[in-house]
């Protein structure tokens, strides 16, 4: 609180979010809200993209807190008040800020993060496996969230874009796969209305979205946001192409805030960092590329795929560290690693572009572009014993 009492002027300055001091205060609440983060199983670029949600909730939150301080600054007669004075009026806001709101935060968030990891997992199996959701099954359920307990349908249904948990602050509801042989859908319909009544309560919306989806702990809309940020470029990472109003000083806070944790993230990772991105990657392929008996008679780890025209690749552990390779001192290395290890999602859409002679090798390159998740992605595959796909990058 000593950034807000060495403020000068007679209005809060938004220039406060970007103090160093503020700044601690925001990364303290953001390791809060992180915990258990870590121990979840999910990818790396999840990962990422929750804590940074977790990051944009924590400022937003201390931007409101401090807007609201501020005016204590000033006794009754408009004088400024000494710091002590000054502090102890607003232990009673901080004390509403990290005590009482926070608990219920923190509850929210760590369930947001362990059904965003769960709903990644379900979306390796498509409409395999139809979900259904599931209370806590005990006397603490809300009635109306009872309503939705055996609910089942696809993953693609888009009942799940609107009430999958959680579903309100402190909701421990959750989503399971089920065998389709054994639960049959429930009607589409029913499933809204059931969904539609379960979140009566929340007459903004706020509470509408799926954290697996959006890839975020907390919708963009929030209590501490205004319903236009649901559709804003800003929240959506996008800052290059935001239009901001000027004089919303919450716009403003929002974009400092961004701009920041980008400049954060676009730091050199260390090498420790590069080692884990690369072991993900190659434990991945480890898991998933089944193991076939090689032309040699050897058996090793192979994927072969056909795309849409019909040509047929294989994919091997030497794409995941090829790639590595190439990119390791990228700083999307991380994100171009992430996207590999989904490459049973895009490979079949590839269209081939070029070929290229392989000027240190004795064979040609195939190059192929796709598309995944509005993200161009190139990449190469060597014409030897048929088309080997060697690496790849983002565009």
């Amino acid at each position: 609180m000593k950034v807000v009492f060495n403020q000068k002027g007679g209005s809060f300055s938004i220039d406060i979010m970007a103090d160093s001091k503020v700044q601690n205060l925001i990364e303290a609440h953001t390791d809060v809200l992180n915990r258990n983060i870590q121990r979840l199983e999910m990818s790396d670029t999840m990962r990422k993209r929750l804590t940074r949600s977790n990051y944009i909730f924590s400022g937003m939150k201390t931007f409101h807190e401090l807007n609201e301080a501020f005016p204590s600054l000033l006794d009754s007669n408009g004088n400024r008040k000494t710091f002590e004075a000054f502090l102890n009026d607003v232990r009673k806001i901080d004390n509403t800020y990290n005590s009482n709101y926070l608990r219920a935060e923190y509850n929210f968030v760590q369930s947001s993060a362990e059904m965003a990891a769960k709903w990644e997992q379900f979306s390796e199996d498509g409409d395999r496996y139809n979900l259904q959701y599931r209370t806590a099954n005990d006397g603490k359920v809300r009635p109306e969230h009872a309503a939705l307990n055996g609910v089942t349908l696809p993953p693609s249904d888009p009942f799940w874009e609107e009430y999958y948990p959680p579903n309100e602050w402190n909701c421990r509801c959750t989503v399971v796969q089920v065998r389709k042989s054994k639960y049959p859908a429930t009607p589409h319909d029913e499933a809204m209305a059931l969904g539609e009544e379960a979140l009566q309560r929340d007459t903004k919306g706020i509470f509408h979205f799926n954290p697996g989806m959006e890839n975020k702990t907390i919708p963009d809309y929030n209590p501490y946001t205004i319903r236009r940020c649901r559709d804003c470029d800003v929240a959506k990472g996008k800052i290059k192409l935001a239009r901001v109003v000027p004089e919303n000083e919450l716009c403003q806070a929002c974009l400092i805030l961004h701009r920041l944790k980008n400049e954060g993230e676009q730091r050199r990772l260390t090498s420790e960092e590069r080692k884990s991105i690369q072991e993900s990657a190659v434990t991945w392929a480890d898991k998933h590329l089944p193991k076939v008996t090689m032309p040699d008679g050897t058996t090793g780890a192979r994927l072969t795929v056909h795309t849409k025209d019909g040509v047929e690749l294989h994919i091997g552990k030497k794409f995941f560290t090829e790639t590595y390779s190439k990119c390791k001192n990228s700083r999307r290395v991380a994100e171009t690693m992430e996207v590999a290890t989904h490459i049973n999602e895009w490979i079949r859409d590839a269209e081939q572009i070029r070929i290229e002679p392989g000027r240190h090798h004795a064979f040609d390159f195939v190059v192929f572009k796709t598309v995944y998740n509005n993200q161009e992605i190139e990449f190469k595959a060597k014409s030897t014993e048929g088309l080997i796909v060697y690496m790849m990058r983002l565009l």
